[in-house]
Parts: structure tokens; C-alpha cells; sequence
């Protein structure tokens, strides 16, 4: 009996040990906290969010066939009314060029506009569509380009009345999937074993094994057109600039931590925003050499799942509660003088 107690004391201390250590970080907090938390007006997940070219008007989209609009930069913001046959589709993707703009959701689901959002117009989808629309890009002069959630890409050069299919076959369920400025996508197998990359002029994803054993979270491209990788406990890697195919050393932005990272995104060419479940939010000063955390915003009771850039002045991080949105300001930014992560 004296040697069980001696084995579950052990056990209990070495538990409460880790816990102690899980909830220490030795990450520095940055200078400021940049970010605001803005209140919106819903319950539903917001799942993507995007602007016409006027900087101060924009919409979220999200579950719930959620759709709300700002007109002063993000800082409120009103449900918009759409006249849907049902109030359950999960709208995943908003995009503009101009005054045009395009949303899509699930089931398959896509809208047009082209008067800045005052209207929209819903586009048939075949039944044939290989999975649903996860993704759509504005590319201007009724030119769009969707994907799904098998993989499928497809082009309207027309409104959305035809679309031209740019892969022969889908890749199958992806868990997430994101695109680079020059067209370039990158897609993350739905269990996270394995990713594929498709770029213009290919007629087929490019599969590739992941480079542990950890599960890939989410893939995306660095500021140069690189890549960069997510993994399963807080893990991070870049895609090596000199051997596009080979990867670099892995870092744990924050070791000690008990959540994991779930996106990131370029400010400037050199600073790097990384969100990550419970309200974390890290920052890079230097392309992701040294560290530092925005402590302030650990009090937002959702995980920071997605974080975009438009300009170096225009951010937004969104939560996957309803309600939680936080703008990046730049004049406290241009007012304040960071400090070097250390």
C-alpha cells in the first residue's frame, strides 16, 4: 500500500508540474497592443471578412448565412438582410475588386455583386460542382476564381454564367486552403497527413508527405512566395529560400503553451502575426527569428483562428465565437515605436 501511494504521489506531483509549466510562458510581451476588439452584432462564426476598394467599407461573412457590413473601417458594423432560401448556410469566403464582390458558402452557394454590395444576385452552381465552395478571389471585369473543398479550381470570365475548370481531378477533403497573389494555392489534407501545391498551367495538385509526424494545422506563403507550415503543438516551419522542396529548422514560437496555432499572415515583408486557440496572439519582428506576445488580447474568450492583411494598415483577426473581431489601428502604431522582439 505505501509503495501505491508513493507511485500516485509521484504521479500527481509530476501532473501538477506540467500544468504549472503549460500555463508559464517566457515570451516577451510586445511594446503596445495594437488590436482593439470591436464589437459585432451576431451569434454566428465569422469565417472570412473583406473590403470594396473604398478602405472604409467592407463585409463578414460567416455561419448562419451571416452577412454584416462596416462603413468606417471595421469599427461598427450592421447585419445585412439577404433574401436566402435557408438561414443555415455557412458563408466561407467573401472577396471584392473594385465595387464587384463575391461570396460563397455551404451548401454550394454563390452571390455577385457589382454595385459595392447595395444588391446581390445569386449565380447557379452545377450539381456536378466537386464539393462546395470554400474560397472565392475578385479578379476584376466579372473575373473570379473559386475553390472547393475537394480541391476543384475553377474561372468565370463572365459574371459567373460559365466556369472553366483549371484542374483535371480534385485533391479530395481539404482541412484548409490558401491562395498567393500570383495564383498560387497551397491546400491541407482534411486529416492532416499530407499537403498538395497547384500553381497556374498545372493540370493537377502536386501532392507532398509532410515532414514529421506531427499533423499539419495549415499551410500558407511567406511575404516572398515561400511557404510556411503549421503543425500540431505549436510547431512552425519556412519553406527553405534556396531549396523550395526542403523545409528549415522547426520553432515553437511559444514552447510552453497548451494551444496550438492555427493561422498567420504578413504585415510587412518582415513583420508576422500568428494567432492560436484562447485568445493567443504572437508577433515577429524579423521574418520569424525572434518572438513576442500581445498579452492584452488573452482576455478574448475565442480562438484566434484566422488573421488578414489588406496593407500594412488594414488588419483584422477573427474569433471562432460569434461576436469577437479585433482591428489592427494603425495610429496607435505609427504613434508608438515597437520594440524589437527579443
Amino acid at each position: 500500500m505505501l509503495l501505491i501511494a508513493r507511485f500516485w504521489r509521484r504521479i500527481l506531483t509530476t501532473a501538477v508540474v506540467i500544468l504549472i509549466c503549460v500555463g508559464c510562458s517566457s515570451v516577451p510581451n510586445t511594446a503596445y497592443n495594437p488590436w482593439s476588439v470591436i464589437s459585432v452584432p451576431t451569434d454566428a462564426k465569422l469565417l472570412d471578412v473583406g473590403f470594396t476598394s473604398d478602405k472604409q467599407h467592407g463585409f463578414i461573412v460567416g455561419s448562419n448565412s451571416a452577412v454584416l457590413e462596416t462603413k468606417d473601417g471595421g469599427n461598427t458594423w450592421k447585419e445585412v438582410p439577404l433574401q436566402l432560401d435557408s438561414e443555415n448556410y455557412r458563408l466561407t469566403s467573401v472577396s471584392f475588386s473594385g465595387k464587384e464582390g463575391w461570396i460563397v458558402g455551404e451548401p454550394a452557394l454563390m452571390l455577385h455583386t457589382t454595385d459595392e454590395g447595395r444588391s446581390w444576385s445569386q449565380i447557379p452552381l452545377s450539381e456536378k460542382l466537386p464539393g462546395a465552395p470554400v474560397s472565392v478571389v475578385a479578379l476584376g471585369d466579372n473575373k473570379a476564381e473559386m475553390a472547393t473543398n475537394v480541391g476543384g479550381i475553377y474561372q468565370t470570365s463572365d459574371g459567373g454564367k460559365n466556369w472553366k475548370a483549371q484542374v483535371a481531378e480534385a485533391v479530395g477533403f481539404v482541412r484548409n486552403m490558401k491562395r498567393s497573389p500570383d495564383g498560387k494555392y497551397v491546400a491541407v489534407s482534411a486529416k492532416g497527413n499530407f499537403y498538395s501545391t497547384w500553381e497556374p498551367g498545372l493540370n493537377a495538385w502536386v501532392p507532398h508527405n509532410r515532414n514529421s509526424s506531427r499533423r499539419v494545422e495549415n499551410m500558407g506563403f511567406t511575404s516572398d512566395g515561400k511557404m510556411w507550415m503549421i503543425a500540431r503543438g505549436g510547431q512552425l516551419q519556412f519553406s527553405d529560400p534556396e531549396k523550395p522542396e526542403e523545409w528549415l529548422e522547426a520553432q515553437y514560437p511559444e514552447f510552453s503553451t497548451s494551444w496550438g496555432l492555427l493561422d498567420m499572415a504578413y504585415r510587412t515583408p518582415d513583420e508576422i502575426w500568428v494567432t492560436g486557440g484562447s485568445g493567443n496572439l504572437l508577433r515577429s519582428a524579423d521574418g520569424g527569428k525572434t518572438w513576442e506576445k500581445d498579452r492584452d488580447v488573452e482576455q478574448v474568450p475565442a480562438n484566434l483562428f484566422k488573421v488578414v492583411f489588406f496593407s500594412q494598415d488594414q488588419g483584422f483577426v477573427l474569433g471562432d465565437r460569434g461576436g469577437y473581431l479585433l482591428k489592427y489601428q494603425p495610429d496607435i502604431a505609427s504613434n508608438t515605436k515597437l520594440a524589437p522582439a527579443a
